[in-house]
């Protein structure tokens, strides 16, 4: 029996091993700096014993901005990471070659991927991601977000939290074909001193003993004065502690906040970003 138990134990170490080394290379490390922004994050995945999902996220920083992705792979767990795989490795790639979220969001669409993942029991199955994409410029309070099928971001400003939505949200990533027309780009007030929390649906349809769905923004509410490190702690305790511990769907938290550029007085700069003249935010 102690073979069996010294074995079985050799194997799990060996699993989990395997496990955080696909996790560092699929979910690579944030910084807690850049640019102007402080970031921090969470991911907690619903398989047990697993470290990763089909809910990824990544930064790259292109020039005087930070562009940030936040995606949910449709499916949990180990069957989605080669579908999460694919929506980083695009967004890596197009991030620094395309002016506008929109042009990065058509980028290697993710159509062209997903017709090459196999039929499962000789059934084709659906391949979608909802993904949110945000652009960050460092000398300007305007930024920018796609949404595409994706749960709104919170806005933490002097207290107060708020969505920021959109008048126009696109379908998710690999339904794009089913409505004609371009990206939306929604653009919105983003100050040094505000917080911006990103996550997925594992967040907020977390249920507690009730039922019940976990009240993310009531929540945030509560720890509007919090760093974003122990922004997104507080969140992920707390969301555990109501789901008796164990999730049902993967779920990845991050928050960025704007600190002041030094020097530098915030302005808006369009042209850079093949913007309008007259881009203002619409909040």
């Amino acid at each position: 029996m102690c073979f069996v138990r010294d074995r079985r134990t050799a194997e799990l170490a060996q699993v989990r091993s395997v496990s955080e080394a696909a996790q560092s290379a699929l979910l690579r490390p944030l910084p807690d700096r850049l640019g102007p922004l402080h970031i921090a994050s969470s991911y907690l995945a619903a398989e047990k014993e697993a470290c990763i999902g089909g809910d990824p996220y990544a930064v790259a920083r292109t020039g005087d901005r930070t562009r940030v992705i936040v995606g949910d792979v449709r499916g949990k767990g180990l069957d989605a990471i080669g579908e999460a795989a694919t929506l980083l490795g695009s967004f890596q790639e197009a991030a620094h070659h395309h002016a506008t979220l929109p042009a990065l969001a058509e980028a290697r669409s993710v159509c062209r991927y997903f017709t090459g993942f196999p039929k499962t029991d000789g059934e084709a199955q659906e391949h979608f991601i909802t993904a949110l994409l945000l652009e960050i410029p460092d000398h300007s309070p305007v930024s920018r977000v796609v949404h595409c099928g994706h749960p709104p971001p919170f806005r933490i400003r002097r207290g107060r939290v708020t969505a920021v939505t959109s008048p126009s949200p696109a379908p998710p990533l690999g339904m794009y074909g089913l409505r004609p027309g371009t990206y939306d780009v929604h653009t919105f007030s983003f100050q040094a001193g505000d917080t911006l929390l990103l996550y997925t649906d594992g967040v907020v349809e977390a249920r507690d003993s009730s039922r019940a769905f976990y009240p993310l923004e009531e929540r945030v509410a509560q720890w509007t004065k919090n760093s974003p490190k122990t922004l997104v702690q507080r969140v992920e305790k707390d969301l555990l502690a109501r789901a008796g511990g164990a999730l049902g769907d993967d779920a990845a938290i991050l928050a960025i906040q704007r600190t002041p550029v030094p020097h530098t007085r915030l302005h808006v700069s369009p042209l850079a970003h093949g913007a309008d003249l007259h881009d203002q935010p619409t909040d």
